[in-house]
């Protein structure tokens, strides 16, 4: 059973969220207090396979956060800004608790602070230029009003009279003397509310996130000794935990839900991440008037200590930026913290005991599962069917098969992730094998594929020429010859086919997803011959 999300089933669509901060701007406005709390809870990427990999690129999943923040209001209506939130946070999902009269109204501030903001907030004020004689080197200051905005050629009123920066070729530089109002270089999020006396408050911003994934990785270390019948290893699992966003969640509780949920909604759609306008310069080309449209004035001077900070990269270039920094920067939390189970309706979900911070751009692991002696055993896993015989020995399938139960050394959910086994030798711990796991519930039969065997090998025969899938109640001789190449016996598979198909006699059988199955034993240096009928299951 899936569990489905909607933001419309959780009621969050009741509050209206605005761009038209005309109602606003009559308010006072509130900076809410930094977090004094922070819950993070990721969820996987829904689409993803089982035993996929996550985009470490472009992460698929999101996460709930959880805020809690300090707010003192005046009497009457007032606006909240909560800065420093996620830049992929869903603003429709964003619910605010703890507030006397509620929320009015929400609102995303879709600007980050940057050089065309930055501009444009100053349009029609006083900033200071300055000017290198690139002969001498000496700087010249002067005061100028910025008397257009960024999208085109940037004008400055001097006592000199009008003039675009940048097009004289001359180095050049502006200097604000203020950040103008409502801009930040972290995204915000605002709530309009109303409390009739005023008041210090304890409120709790939750939202949803875009830009968010997990996975579980396994190590299983074999025990030396013992036969086939008898494993014994040790199996460490580590949670690793994506954040692509910009921000860091310091110090906070950590949580994933391990499951299948059914999302309806686009929230890569909703987030809208907020933007960092570059200022782009434009100026007349020297020498001619008469050439029409303006040119772009692209200047490495600009950038290196020209005229504005240069201005932040798009965010695909951001992207791919921190793609190398986020490969190397994986924070590996110790051991002895490891997360705790508990059941969240039909998913599971894991805590951390402790804080921890869940980093910019960065991942995080951290172990949650550590069994010393989980015990299971060794099989080989071969099919003999009508239609594939062969005259020739195939190798087998090794696997690694045990119980998800107590008494086998487990007894918990297993979510899906990455799995190595490592064997000791001569040379040290060895890797045999690495697989994909898919996800387990505590009590379910664990079997996990560690490749092909060429020790153990088959053949499969038939031994009459008429059609399997006669009707008329014929049977057909069916022969599977093993042999086994180890110094001690092995158990083997066999898979004879699927029940609804055929009809069996002769051979001692069970059924085991979905196929009918015998095991046989083979002595060690030896081979072993395994005969029985089948016809079709339809026949008369």
């Amino acid at each position: 059973m899936s569990t489905r999300i909607k933001l419309g089933a959780l009621g969050l669509a009741l509050a209206t969220i605005s761009h038209s901060p005309a109602l606003a701007q009559q308010r006072p406005v509130v900076d809410a207090a930094e977090p004094s709390a922070l819950a993070v809870t990721v969820y996987r990427a829904p689409n993803r396979a089982p035993g996929g990999e996550m985009d470490r690129n472009w992460p698929q999943g999101f996460a709930m956060i959880s805020e809690t923040r300090q707010v003192t209001l005046p009497p009457g209506e007032s606006t909240i800004r909560f800065e420093g939130v996620a830049e992929g946070m869903v603003a429709v999902s964003a619910i605010v608790t703890g507030l006397p009269g509620g929320t009015i109204e929400k609102n995303r501030n879709a600007n980050l602070l940057s050089p065309a903001a930055l501009v444009d907030g100053t349009l029609g004020n006083r900033v200071t230029v300055t000017r290198t004689d690139p002969a001498t080197g000496a700087e010249t200051a002067s005061s100028a009003v910025i008397r257009t905005r960024a999208d085109g050629g940037l004008v400055l009123q001097t006592d000199q009279g009008f003039e675009a920066v940048r097009c004289s070729g001359l180095p050049e530089r502006l200097t604000f003397d203020r950040v103008p109002a409502g801009l930040s270089s972290e995204p915000v999020f605002s709530i309009d509310t109303r409390d009739s006396t005023g008041g210090t408050y304890t409120i709790t911003l939750t939202y949803l996130a875009w830009g968010f994934d997990w996975q579980a990785n396994y190590v299983a270390t074999l025990h030396e000794g013992g036969d086939s019948d008898d494993v014994r290893l040790r199996l460490m699992s580590w949670l690793t935990v994506l954040n692509d966003n910009n921000q860091s969640f310091e110090d906070a509780e950590l949580m994933a839900v391990a499951g299948t949920l059914n999302v309806v909604s686009d929230f890569q759609g909703l987030s809208d991440p907020p933007e960092g306008r570059p200022l782009q310069l434009t100026c007349y080309p020297f020498g001619s008037t008469a050439a029409g449209s303006p040119e772009p004035h692209y200047d490495k001077g600009y950038a290196s200590g020209g005229m504005l900070p240069a201005p932040p990269p798009a965010p695909m270039m951001m992207r791919a930026a921190a793609e190398a920094d986020m490969a190397q920067e994986i924070v590996v939390t110790g051991a002895r913290m490891m997360a705790e189970e508990e059941n969240l309706g039909d998913l599971k979900l894991y805590r951390l005991p402790e804080l921890v911070t869940v980093s910019a751009k960065g991942l995080k692991q951290v172990a949650f599962l550590d069994r010393a002696a989980v015990e299971g055993r060794l099989l080989y896993r071969t099919q003999c069917q009508p239609y594939n015989e062969r005259d020739f020995a195939e190798a087998s399938e090794i696997l690694f098969a045990t119980v998800n139960d107590e008494d086998h050394g487990l007894g918990v959910a297993l979510p899906s992730g990455n799995i190595a086994f490592f064997e000791p030798s001569a040379a040290g711990e060895l890797l045999v094998a690495e697989e994909n796991l898919r996800d387990y519930a505590s009590g379910q039969d664990v079997e996990i594929v560690l490749g092909q065997s060429t020790q153990v090998m088959a053949m499969c025969q038939r031994r009459t020429s008429h059609d399997p899938q006669d009707t008329k109640g014929a049977w057909t001789r069916m022969r599977s010859t093993l042999t086994n190449a180890n110094q001690s016996p092995v158990t083997v598979r066999l898979q004879l086919g699927r029940p609804g198909q055929w009809a069996f006699r002769g051979i001692a059988r069970e059924l085991k997803d979905g196929q009918r199955i015998t095991e046989v034993t083979v002595p060690a240096n030896g081979t072993r011959v395994v005969e029985w009928e089948l016809r079709s299951a339809t026949a008369q």
